[in-house]
């Protein structure tokens, strides 16, 4: 019975190890917090930035052990759910601009001279699906 739990503790330590390197890996690759700081023009601080992603990291890593509920308001909810969409769509942002996405999608498909009709595409059908998404499924 001792060494099944030294296993299992030993499994889920390195697997955690595995999964922030590779979290750490990609926003090295990425240069998100550089290059956010850099757009926002508030490069004195990244030191702010770096500790703020370690500590949403690990508040998310102790939210998925525990499971905690909270109840909050709809009025609370709206800048959370806010705040979670923009990180959600900078990080998209970062990656598709660090790999040249549209452009090559632009070219492949035909539409060089449109690359903002195709972003525009883009974001309005990502909102289109989240509202259906929030309208239809949850709460049923």
């Amino acid at each position: 019975m001792t060494i099944k739990t030294i296993f299992v503790m030993f499994l889920g330590l390195s697997s955690g190890l595995a999964v922030g390197a590779g979290f750490v890996a990609f926003l090295s690759v990425l240069g998100i917090i550089p290059r956010l700081t850099q757009l926002s023009k508030t490069m004195k601080m990244i030191h702010f930035y770096e500790w703020a992603a370690v500590l949403g990291v690990m508040a998310g890593a102790m939210a998925a052990m525990w499971n905690p509920e909270f109840f909050f308001t709809p009025v609370v909810l709206i800048p959370i759910g806010l705040a979670c969409g923009i990180f959600v769509g900078m990080l998209a942002a970062a990656l598709t601009e660090v790999l040249n996405v549209f452009p090559i999608l632009a070219k492949r498909i035909g539409v060089d001279g449109q690359i903002a009709y195709l972003l525009m595409a883009f974001v309005f059908g990502k909102i289109i699906g989240s509202l259906f998404q929030w309208i239809y499924f949850v709460g049923k």
